[in-house]
C-alpha cells in the first residue's frame, strides 16, 4: 500500500471519538481509531477538534469595502428601499478601491476563518455591465487553490432595465454558474414575467437559480408560492433558492406553513443571514416542514451594512442567537446552517469529514461543534484539499504547506 501524503494523529473527530485522518491526493483516504498508516508528513493535533470546512452560502464579494477605507453607513431616506439602496451602492462603488483588492481582502479573511467554499452574487446590470463578473472570475482563478467560489449572476432589472436580460444571458455563457434575480414584484413589477426570464435562462444554460427576495408579508408569500410552482413545473426540484425570504418571518406561523409545504414539495431552499433589523425565516419550523435552510454572510462591510468579516461560525452563532437556539440539538442545527446544508445546496458531492471526501477541514480547540458555534475559537488550521491554507487565524495563501 502506498504511503499517505499526510497523517493527522490524535484528533477529535466530529462524532466526538478520538482517532486519526489520513490524506492522499487531496482527499481523505482513511479515518478512524488509532494511528493512520505510513505517511510522508505526520502531525499530532493534540486532541484538537476537526470539522468540515465552512461554507458561505451567500455573499457579495464584488460590492464589499473590506480592506478599503471606512465608510460611515448611509441610511435610506424613508425606511428600507431596494432602489434607493442600489443607488447608494452605485455611488460608493464609484469611489472605492479596485474590485480585485476589496474582494481579495475579503476572500483571504474568510479563508483564515475557515471558509473553504462560498457562493457569491455578482452585480449584472446596465450600470456595471459584465465588469464585476470579469473581476470576480479573476479573483476566483487567483484563489482557486484555497477556496472554491460559485458565482451567481445577479440580474438587477431584468424587466425594468432594458439590456440587463441580455447581459445576464452573456454572463451565464462566460462563467456565471447560477441564475440570479431580484424581487419580481416590488422591483420588477411583474412576478410572472420575471420568472419567465429567470427560469427561461436557467433552462437554456442548464443552470440552477438563486433569487433575492426581500418582498414582505402576504405579497412575499405569493411570490414564494409562484417560485415553488414554477420550480415543480420546470422539473428543477432541489436547484432553486429563495434568498432572504423575509415574508416567511413576517406572518404568523399558521399563515406561513402552507407556503413552507409548497417550498418543501418543490425542493426550494431558503437562505438566511438573520439580519439584525428585520424578521427572518423561522429556521426550525421550516426545517421541520422539510425545507432546506442554510446561511450566508450576505453583505459584508458594504453600502448595505457595516458588519462582518466573513466568519461563518460567527454567522451560525448569530442565526442561532436570534432564533433562540439553546439546546445541543438546536446548536447543531446552527452549525449545519454553515456546513452541510449550504454544501447540499451548492451541490458539493465530495464534502464532509469522511473517507473519499475532499480534505477541506478546520482544526480548532473545542470539544464539539456546539462549542465551536458558541465560542467561535480561532481556527488553528484550515485545510483545502489536504493543504494548510491558514493557521491561527492568519491567511497563508497558495504557498501554505501542510
Amino acid at each position: 500500500m502506498s504511503s499517505l501524503d499526510l497523517a493527522l494523529d490524535n484528533v477529535r473527530l466530529p462524532d466526538g471519538s478520538s482517532g486519526s485522518i489520513g490524506i492522499s491526493g487531496g482527499r481523505i483516504a482513511s479515518l478512524g481509531k488509532g494511528q493512520a498508516g505510513e505517511a510522508r508528513q505526520r502531525h499530532d493535533l493534540g486532541g484538537a477538534l476537526v470539522l468540515p470546512g465552512l461554507v458561505d452560502g451567500h455573499n457579495h464579494l464584488d460590492t464589499t469595502f473590506f480592506g478599503d477605507v471606512w465608510r460611515p453607513h448611509q441610511r435610506c431616506v424613508a425606511g428600507f428601499n431596494v432602489g434607493e439602496r442600489l443607488g447608494i451602492q452605485k455611488d460608493w462603488l464609484s469611489r472605492g478601491a479596485p474590485l480585485a483588492e476589496r474582494a481579495g481582502a475579503l476572500v483571504e479573511r474568510a479563508v483564515s476563518r475557515g471558509t473553504t467554499h462560498m457562493r457569491t452574487h455578482v452585480e449584472i446590470d446596465t450600470d456595471f455591465g459584465l465588469t464585476h463578473l470579469e473581476g470576480i472570475l479573476a479573483v476566483r482563478e487567483r484563489y482557486r487553490d484555497v477556496v472554491s467560489i460559485q458565482i451567481v449572476g445577479l440580474g438587477r432589472g431584468l424587466l425594468v432595465r432594458p439590456g440587463t436580460r441580455e447581459l445576464l444571458d452573456a454572463a451565464l455563457s462566460q462563467g456565471a454558474d447560477v441564475v440570479g434575480g431580484l424581487d419580481p414584484a416590488i422591483f420588477e413589477g411583474n412576478v410572472e414575467a420575471h420568472l419567465d426570464v429567470v427560469f427561461g435562462l436557467a433552462e437554456r444554460h442548464g443552470k440552477s437559480i438563486d433569487l433575492h427576495l426581500h418582498e414582505g408579508g402576504h405579497l412575499g408569500l405569493h411570490t414564494l408560492g409562484r417560485i415553488a410552482e414554477r420550480t415543480r413545473a420546470s422539473g428543477m426540484q432541489g436547484r432553486v433558492v429563495a434568498s432572504h425570504a423575509y415574508a416567511l418571518g413576517e406572518v404568523p406561523l399558521d399563515a406561513m406553513l402552507p407556503t413552507a409545504e409548497k417550498l418543501a414539495k418543490a425542493g426550494v431552499a431558503i437562505m438566511t443571514n438573520a439580519p439584525g433589523d428585520h424578521p427572518f425565516p423561522p429556521v426550525l419550523a421550516l426545517r421541520e416542514a422539510g425545507v432546506t435552510v442554510f446561511a450566508g454572510n450576505d453583505d459584508i462591510r458594504d453600502s448595505w451594512w457595516p458588519y462582518g468579516d466573513g466568519d461563518m461560525l460567527e454567522r451560525a452563532m448569530m442565526v442561532g442567537y436570534r432564533s433562540g437556539f439553546y439546546t445541543d440539538d438546536e446548536l447543531l442545527c446552527a452549525f449545519d446552517l454553515a456546513t452541510a446544508a449550504p454544501a447540499k445546496v451548492l451541490g458539493l458531492a465530495d464534502y464532509g469529514v469522511r473517507v473519499g471526501a475532499s480534505a477541506d477541514m478546520i482544526v480548532l480547540d473545542a470539544d464539539h461543534a456546539q462549542m465551536a458555534v458558541v465560542a467561535r475559537p480561532v481556527r488553528r488550521e484550515v485545510y483545502k484539499a489536504g493543504r494548510v491554507v491558514a493557521r491561527d487565524g492568519v491567511f497563508l495563501g497558495v504557498q501554505g504547506k501542510a
